[in-house]
């Protein structure tokens, strides 16, 4: 690849590299289109989202097969003004905690999840006090092949009402699969799902939830 780009900043190859670099340039002015350039909610928050198996499954037969099985995923979660005003007065509103359960309390490690429906929601209490987070939640699919029942920590410290630390574990037994997170461990198997206000120093920090492309009112609402 080296060599190539060598050979190309040498003029080996017949491109006016003028002409496209104009070209670049005109395409930076345009109009992007906003289902494909998501930006987090104005003085809302963004916090990092890591799951991870923590067991269950069968020896791995193949060192890609041994990868999938001791992978940890990662997405964003974001988190609206309003929502973010509301955790620095110690609430936790309910746009939030279904949205958590809906797009995040999902086994990712080995592929791009199912989302939850609202009516898969069967259980979600996440309470504030004093700065410490304690829940509990129950998911699972009207044909019961799919689902989640997780404890809930954390801790949340605001000053001056603005968060300043947004910390969660979601730790319990997870059962059954996806179309695209196929091979997961049999029966119900332990799953940890982590929640870290995120910092912007990761080039990650800017990539937009999963589950808000292509329907980001969709994911706020």
């Amino acid at each position: 690849m080296k060599e190539r780009l060598r050979e190309y900043d040498l003029g080996a190859y017949p491109f006016d590299q003028a002409k496209l670099k104009a070209e670049v340039d005109r395409a930076g002015t345009q109009k992007k289109d906003a289902r494909y350039t998501l930006r987090p909610p104005e003085n809302g928050l963004v916090v990092r989202v890591h799951a991870k198996v923590l067991g269950g499954y069968e020896p791995a037969k193949t060192p890609s097969r041994e990868l999938f099985q001791n992978a940890i995923s990662r997405d964003n979660l974001w988190i609206t003004s309003a929502e973010h005003e509301a955790l620095g007065a110690g609430r936790v509103p309910t746009s939030l905690q279904h949205r958590l359960a809906r797009f995040h309390l999902v086994d990712n490690t080995r592929g791009e999840p199912p989302m939850w429906k609202k009516d898969e929601i069967r259980q979600m209490d996440l309470n504030l006090k004093d700065g410490v987070l304690t829940g509990t939640v129950r998911l699972e699919t009207e044909d019961g092949k799919r689902g989640y029942e997780a404890s809930l920590r954390g801790r949340v410290l605001s000053e001056s009402g603005k968060v300043k630390q947004f910390e969660l574990v979601a730790l319990g037994e997870f059962f059954g699969e996806g179309t695209y997170t196929r091979n997961a461990p049999e029966g119900r198997f332990p799953l940890a799902v982590t929640f870290q206000l995120a910092d912007g120093n990761d080039i990650a920090d800017d990539v937009a939830p999963q589950g808000a492309r292509g329907w980001l009112d969709g994911y706020l609402r």
